[in-house]
């Protein structure tokens, strides 16, 4: 699971008449990848973490099964070759 902004404003408070913060959740704050990974990993507990190079630190979630690791993203790598790509 990878996150991002919770929030679609800086500050979700500011809001619109008869709006609320709710208003400014954004829908596309948590994405879910299904991936590979070795062996091994299957082997994870719960708060184990990972680093996954070119991607970020991951954390073993409580909602891991035996048949499914589930992984949260703590810190994610910049991604500082498209924003050179972009120039």
């Amino acid at each position: 699971r990878n996150y991002e902004q919770l929030f679609t404003k800086k500050n979700p408070e500011e809001v619109e008449e008869g709006q609320t913060f709710i208003d400014n959740l954004n829908q596309d704050s948590e994405s879910i990848i299904t991936a590979f990974g070795e062996p091994e990993l299957g082997k994870a507990t719960v708060g184990e973490h990972f680093q996954f190079e070119r991607k970020g630190y991951y954390a073993v979630d409580p909602d891991t099964q035996s048949d499914q690791l589930v992984l949260n993203c703590t810190v994610g790598l910049r991604d500082s070759w498209r924003k050179k790509q972009k120039k």
